[in-house]
């Protein structure tokens, strides 16, 4: 039987950095048997051979703050357009549905939202307006529309009147950690398990790092706190928490490149803080419960959505004197926070494995190569 040809638009890393190339890589692993697909990717010299059977388009990624990426999806676009032979085109993130009336001229179509961009305070109004006409011709896609947030579903039927079907992210079972990994990473930022950590793919102002700070602050925290990101994106906002980690035991250790070592990083934690102000459905969320590391989280409705208090300790959003009374019982009470970690992996494990988001995708790639499927009518779970 003929594999039905997939394209895959918008995950941009591949092998993946975190966030939507990560969602994009763990549906990719669980259903390359069954589906031909290309990605569309910034160059890599290990990406046409990272999954077995997954082919590769590749392009430079254009270094132009702001325009680089639009330059990139130019050029998928027109390769697409020009030479792709696929059976359907599913694209990722609502930042590349501008291109969206071009492809659905040449191809059926899935396009999946990850989040609202334009409620990002690092872009100018000039990409706010990008952001926000990108949503609009994602909405009046005449494709299959998906989103992993049901906070998002529910915007998309108020706004627009459009229903937008909620298909969560999904996540492999964590295997063991590698003690020797453990230990290097340990060894090479000079660290000794029971530290905190924040980790996110970008170090900006929406993932609250800066909120953390002035909550160890006012706990007068004597601990480690490890910061895990890519602090190169806001110069700025950099300044600011360099400025305000000044006498706190603060380690700023980049961006940590692969899962695994990300894993270890957690494994060795004592919490794991999650200070952000607007996700979509945060894989670091999942990620870290499969790990069975403890978590602080804010109580905005992304992650209420997918953990309750039974699970994580919640604190008011933006709040970082209630975050500082969160982490003072947290740190207080390792044996009921570990209680919640338990049943955070084991509801993670229950509701959020990739095979049981992938049978979805599988159904919907089936209907809409066949074109057996109305508009507004997508796989139900």
């Amino acid at each position: 039987m003929t594999k039905i040809k997939i394209a895959i638009f918008g995950a941009n890393y591949f092998p993946s950095k975190g966030g939507t190339s990560r969602v994009v890589e763990n549906l990719l692993r669980e259903l390359h048997s069954h589906f031909e697909f290309t990605v569309y990717c910034f160059e890599h010299p290990g990406a046409n051979t990272y999954i077995t059977g997954v082919s590769t388009v590749q392009f430079p990624e254009i270094r132009i703050k702001g325009l680089g990426v639009f330059l990139f999806y130019l050029r998928c676009c027109a390769h697409l357009m020009l030479k792709g032979g696929y059976d359907l085109v599913h694209l990722h993130k609502t930042d590349g549905a501008f291109f969206l009336p071009l492809l659905n001229l040449k191809f059926r179509t899935i396009a999946t939202s990850h989040a609202l961009p334009q409620l990002d305070d690092k872009w100018s109004w000039l990409g706010k307006f990008y952001f926000q006409i990108s949503e609009r011709l994602f909405i009046k896609s005449s494709g299959v529309l998906t989103t992993i947030s049901s906070g998002n579903a529910e915007y998309y039927l108020e706004k627009y009147q459009r229903r937008v079907a909620h298909i969560p992210n999904g996540i492999f079972p964590a295997g063991e950690v590698p003690e020797e990994l453990s230990e290097r990473l340990l060894s090479k930022h000079e660290l000794r398990p029971g530290y905190l950590l924040f980790a996110a793919r970008r170090v900006i102002p929406l993932k609250g790092c800066h909120t953390l700070l002035e909550a160890l602050k006012l706990l007068e925290f004597k601990g480690t706190l490890v910061v895990a990101g890519d602090m190169g994106h806001l110069a700025s906002y950099t300044q600011k928490l360099h400025a305000a980690a000044r006498g706190l035991d603060v380690r700023f250790i980049g961006y940590v490149d692969g899962l695994d070592k990300l894993t270890a990083l957690l494994s060795r934690a004592s919490l794991f803080v999650f200070p952000s102000e607007i996700e979509a459905m945060s894989m670091m969320l999942l990620e870290t419960a499969t790990a069975g590391t403890p978590m602080v989280c804010s109580d905005i409705p992304q992650n209420t959505a997918v953990l309750s208090e039974q699970e994580v300790l919640f604190f008011q959003s933006k709040n970082a004197p209630d975050l500082a009374e969160k982490l003072r019982w947290a740190i207080n009470q390792p044996v009921k926070m570990a209680a919640l970690a338990r049943q955070a992996k084991q509801r993670v494990e229950r509701e959020y494995l990739i095979s049981a988001v992938a049978h979805r995708y599988t159904d919907l790639y089936q209907a809409v190569a066949r074109n057996n499927h109305r508009q507004n009518e997508i796989a139900q779970p």
